[in-house]
């Protein structure tokens, strides 16, 4: 309640309020509170429509000359017109050392990543050929080497071989391999042009984190078939198939083959723990598995190792990538199948491209546009399709290797590719004895950068739930399959938004001692509440889902409220609603405001509302809620509202002290 200790100058704005409202009740408390018509149907859908595809505004030239516009427009979708023309010999020699660097990683990462997908070594290497060309005249980032990786291999893998075996039908599932990249790509490329990026955001974080860690371990113990030599495998993913098959086969092991390697294994490990001491000697860890690759031929041809036991890659014919457009399959028979690899591999390649993308971008303050991504890879995917290569993304190891070789543009892609291109004509038949245990050693050691456990442990002490849906995604992939894991954990994510939508945060306001700010008193305990006056503050959309709860939280607000001052000889009279924070109202929101009115009417409480958005009061006005609550009780700031009410409040008292 109002009493003599308030300020001279409260009392002042007080009186001044009090003559504008008797002068004429339509005469709005706050001059400066907006009641502007509210926009027609149009504008606001345009406005929306801007915000949910266009949020960057990237047609930010509409208004340049036409010929001027015409050029931003084309190096607006084809970034290397940007870039090209200002593009020099000084940055040449850094992208081409980038480019060389990376493609002694390219080598043997395509020809591993390949046997993981069950295909030909040779399309590992086609991969690496024609895609980084599409990718440098459409893509964004400066610093992203693409390539193929583990975790899409796999996964194309382990859906494919549902319907068709790599062994006993290998023409009929590489068919089936290209098919779905094409489904891939296309799938992107829609994402890129529709701005539908934000499908991509429901792989969060935490996701991503158990879902590479989970494909790193199934992958790591897949491996153990090449180490021992087993001829004999599951095709089944998960760890407790994969280590049942490896027992079941222990007569097919070779210790030979272990022996090699362990021995390469180690050699790659010695060469990270370098780089991770050093980083200056990034360059050891680069290089480490084409001199493992080169080791093993050399060791395979002159050892004999196939009379050893020890497998190695066979034949690698010359020449660039041949057409495979007429092995596209579209059949009925296979094509859910088809579809289902590659949307679900398409998402997970574009979460990983795009994060790894924009992580390195960051640290040179640079920004990556996640639509372009989709659309490069999209593009890139769709092209490959049809050139004897299969999916590709933006793998982490590459592009690190990128970074730190000192890139500085996307040229860095060229020069891998004309470098791939010159080695299939020219050097593929010497890998031809590349051993597989080589190739395992290989893969095995770059998962284990994959296994992020201090990043698990991090998420454990930030966010418990986070890492219940890390955990999801490592064990549903581990023990369970791949696309079982992601949906387990994308489910626990959207169950998680969901709850934040139908439990929205709702606080009680304090005065922020010697200031004029308001502040949620369970974090400000210091903040002091105002006598007979209860303000709060909703931080969410009010929509039908939450307006329930959004209700009975205010009322219960308000008892506890009452509770509190009646134990101090105080009523609560007036409820005021700070909507700073609400961006949205639907007519379920709005009926539920006024039934909460009425309900504190009911009870001789008055309420107020606090600075509605834009779109919030456009719908109050439509639907006649400002009439019913009266243009008197909408305020601007929380402070303009409090005197008011004190206003009130004192000249209530006032009436009540009159005989």
């Amino acid at each position: 309640m109002y009493t003599n200790s308030g300020s001279l100058s409260s009392l002042i704005a007080s009186i001044l309020y009090s003559l504008v409202v008797t002068m004429d009740d339509s005469i709005i408390s706050e001059p400066l509170v907006s009641f502007a018509p509210p926009r027609n149907f149009t504008t606001t859908l345009k406005s929306d429509l801007k915000e949910t595809f266009f949020p960057d505004d990237p047609f930010q030239f509409k208004n340049e000359k036409p010929a001027r516009r015409v050029t931003k427009a084309l190096q607006y979708f084809v970034p290397i017109l940007e870039w090209l023309p200002k593009y020099n010999f000084r940055l040449l020699r850094y992208d081409i050392l980038a480019g060389i660097t990376i493609t002694s990683l390219a080598i043997p990462q395509g020809i591993s990543y390949a046997k993981l997908a069950e295909i030909p070594p040779i399309i590992g290497l086609y991969s690496s050929f024609v895609p980084p060309l599409i990718y440098a005249v459409f893509g964004s980032s400066k610093y992203l080497a693409v390539g193929t990786v583990a975790a899409c291999s796999l996964l194309l893998s382990a859906t494919i071989a549902d319907v068709a075996s790599p062994v006993d039908n290998p023409a009929l599932y590489l068919q089936l391999i290209f098919t779905s990249t094409l489904i891939t790509g296309i799938f992107q490329t829609a994402l890129g042009f529709l701005r539908l990026g934000i499908l991509v955001d429901f792989l969060s974080h935490s996701t991503i984190t158990g879902f590479m860690g989970g494909t790193a371990t199934i992958i790591c113990l897949q491996q153990l078939k090449g180490f021992f030599g087993l001829k004999h495998f599951t095709t089944k993913t998960d760890v407790i198939s994969v280590m049942h098959a490896i027992v079941k086969n222990r007569k097919e092991w070779k210790w030979e083959s272990a022996v090699v390697g362990i021995a390469f294994l180690c050699f790659l490990q010695i060469t990270r723990y370098v780089k991770k001491k050093k980083p200056k000697l990034f360059w050891v860890s680069a290089m480490a598995p084409m001199v493992t690759v080169i080791v093993g031929c050399v060791f395979a041809y002159f050892a004999h190792a196939e009379d050893h036991g020890i497998q190695i890659v066979g034949h690698l014919k010359k020449g660039i990538n041949p057409s495979s457009i007429h092995l596209l399959n579209f059949d009925s028979k296979y094509l859910p199948t088809v579809m289902k690899a590659g949307i679900v591999t398409g998402l997970v390649a574009l979460a990983e491209g795009i994060a790894i993308g924009r992580s390195f971008a960051i640290l040179k303050n640079e920004q990556v546009d996640g639509n372009k991504e989709m659309v490069a890879f999209g593009l890139m995917n769709i092209v490959g399709s049809c050139t004897s290569c299969y999916l590709t993304t933006g793998p982490f190891s590459k592009t690190a290797v990128n970074f730190n070789a000192g890139c500085k543009t996307a040229m860095s892609n060229i020069v891998m590719a004309i470098c791939m291109g010159l080695t299939l004509l020219f050097l593929a038949p010497l890998f031809s004895y590349t051993p597989l245990v080589a190739l395992s050693a290989i893969i095995m050691s770059a998962m284990f950068g994959l296994i992020n456990y201090e990043e698990a442990y991090h998420l454990f002490k930030v966010d418990k739930f986070d890492f219940v849906i890390c955990m999801a995604a490592f064990f549903g992939v581990s023990f369970i399959s791949m696309d079982v894991g992601i949906m387990l954990s994308v489910g626990l994510g959207l169950i998680r938004a969901l709850l934040y939508v139908a439990r929205p945060a709702t606080c009680k306001l304090g005065k922020v001692p010697n200031s004029i700010i308001y502040r949620d008193l369970e974090q400000y305990p210091g903040s002091t509440n105002i006598p007979g006056i209860l303000v709060l503050q909703l931080g969410s959309p009010i929509y039908f889902a939450n307006c329930t709860y959004i209700r009975e939280r205010i009322l219960r607000w308000i008892r506890e409220e009452q509770a509190i001052s009646e134990s101090k000889g105080d009523i609560v009279e007036h409820v005021l609603l700070d909507l700073t924070g609400v961006t949205a109202i639907d007519t379920t929101g709005i009926e539920t405001l006024i039934e909460v009115r009425r309900t504190l009417q009911a009870n001789h409480i008055k309420m107020a509302i606090i600075n509605p958005r834009i779109k919030v009061m456009e719908k109050m006005i439509t639907s006649k809620f400002i009439d019913t609550i009266g243009k008197k009780h909408v305020f601007l700031s929380i402070d303009a509202a409090i005197e008011a009410c004190r206003f009130s409040l004192h000249k209530s008292k006032q009436d009540d002290d009159s005989p």
